[in-house]
C-alpha cells in the first residue's frame, strides 16, 4: 500500500509511519514541524521524530502544511491507498489563547485534506484522529463516586459513542476537533468515501514531547526526571483511561483491513487501563525513585473529572483490544526520556 500520514512527526504519526513502513508499505509523511512553536518551547521536539523517520526505509518526509492545498496535493501525488490524518493543534489552552489558528489547523486543515483526497484518490481509506473533548462538559453529567485517590463513574463503565456532542461547552479545541470529526463522517455519507473517526482518550508512548498543556503523561515523566515542578489543577483525583500508542496503531490497521465502509469509535485503554493524577505521580515515584515536586492550582475550565472510554464497540467491530499495561507503558516512556536527556534538560 501507499500511505500518507499527516502530522507524521508527532507521537501518533511517527509511530504509525514506522509501523506501516516496516511492513513494506510506502509511507509519505507530511508535517510543518510547528509543535515547539505552538507551545513556546525553545528547543527541537518533533524534529527528533522527523530525523528519525528520515533514516527509515520506505518513508519519504515532506515538509508542508495541511492548510496549504498545494502541499497536500504534493504529498498525495497521483494518489494513495490510505490517509491517516494525525495533524492538528493539540492544546486546549493554546486554542483559548489563539482560536483563529486552532480553527485553521483543526477544522480547515481537516477539510482541506478531505477535499484533496476526494479529488485525487476518493477510494482511499481516511482515518481521522479525533478526541474525547468533542463530548465537552456533557461527560460531567455522569454521576461520580470519590474513592481514595480517584473519582470513578457511578453508573456506567465508560463513555460510549451515544454520548451527546452538542448542548455543552467544549473549549475552542473541542469545537475545532468536532468540526473535523463531523466532516470526516459526512464525507463517508455524501461522497461514499471510506472513513473512520477515532475519538481518542490519553495516548502516550516513546518519542512523545509532552508539555503541561498537552501530553500530560509525558510531561509528568519529563518533569519528574529533571526535577521540575508539576502543577496539578484540582485535587489530582481526575481519572483517564490511557492507551499506549502501539495499541492505537493496531486499531487503525484493523479498520484498514476490515470490510467496513465507515466507523466511529471511542478509543483508549478502557476501564481496565485507567489512572488518576495522584496514582500516576505515585507510579513515577516507584519507577524513578524520587518524589516529583507537586504544586496545586485551581480547576481548569472543561477539565473532565473522569473520562474513561467504553471500548465495547471497537472491540466488537474490529476484534481489537489494548495489550500494553499501564505500568509497562510508563516504564517504556521513562526509559526513553532518560536515554534522550539532551532534548529535555
Amino acid at each position: 500500500m501507499k500511505m500518507l500520514i499527516t502530522g507524521g512527526a508527532g507521537l501518533v504519526g511517527s509511530h504509525a509511519a514506522e509501523y506501516f513502513a516496516n511492513k513494506g508499505n510506502k509511507v509519505i509523511v507530511l508535517d510543518n514541524l510547528m509543535r515547539s512553536k505552538i507551545f513556546g518551547y525553545d528547543k527541537d521536539s518533533v524534529e527528533y521524530n522527523w530525523k528519525y523517520l528520515g533514516k527509515l526505509k520506505n518513508i519519504e518526509c515532506i515538509k508542508g502544511d495541511v492548510r496549504n492545498e498545494s502541499d497536500v496535493k504534493k504529498a498525495l501525488g497521483g494518489g494513495v491507498d490510505v490517509v491517516i490524518h494525525t495533524a492538528g493543534q493539540p492544546g486546549v489552552l493554546a486554542s483559548v489563547n489563539n482560536p483563529t489558528e486552532d480553527f485553521s489547523i483543526n477544522a480547515f486543515g481537516t477539510f482541506n485534506v478531505l477535499e484533496c483526497v476526494r479529488k485525487i484518490c476518493k477510494s482511499a481509506v481516511f482515518i481521522y484522529c479525533s478526541t474525547n473533548k468533542v463530548y465537552g462538559e456533557n461527560v460531567d453529567k455522569l454521576a461520580l463516586d470519590e474513592i481514595g485517590t480517584r473519582y470513578c463513574f457511578k453508573d456506567v463503565k465508560g463513555v460510549n459513542e451515544q454520548m451527546l456532542t452538542d448542548l455543552t461547552a467544549h473549549t475552542p479545541y473541542g469545537v475545532s476537533k468536532l468540526a473535523g470529526d463531523i466532516y470526516t463522517q459526512e464525507y463517508a455519507q455524501i461522497y461514499g468515501m471510506r472513513t473512520a473517526v477515532f475519538r481518542m482518550s490519553c495516548i502516550y508512548g516513546t518519542r512523545q514531547f509532552g508539555f503541561e498543556d498537552q501530553g500530560w503523561l509525558a510531561w509528568f515523566v519529563i518533569a519528574s526526571i529533571f526535577d521540575k515542578p508539576i502543577t496539578i489543577y484540582g485535587n489530582g483525583k481526575q481519572v483517564r483511561d490511557v492507551l499506549y500508542v502501539d495499541d492505537l496503531i493496531c486499531a487503525y490497521e484493523a479498520f484498514i483491513n476490515s470490510k467496513l465502509n465507515s466507523g466511529l469509535y471511542n478509543i483508549g485503554g478502557g476501564p481496565d487501563k485507567t489512572i488518576s493524577l495522584l496514582e500516576f505521580v505515585e507510579q513515577l515515584r516507584l519507577i524513578i525513585g524520587s518524589h516529583p515536586k507537586i504544586n496545586y492550582g485551581e480547576w481548569r475550565p472543561s477539565d473532565q473529572k473522569v473520562y474513561i472510554s467504553d471500548i465495547t464497540k471497537i472491540k466488537k467491530e474490529l476484534s481489537w483490544q489494548p495489550k500494553v499495561g499501564v505500568k509497562e507503558g510508563i516504564t517504556r516512556l521513562v526509559d526513553w526520556v532518560r536515554a534522550n536527556r539532551q532534548f529535555f534538560s
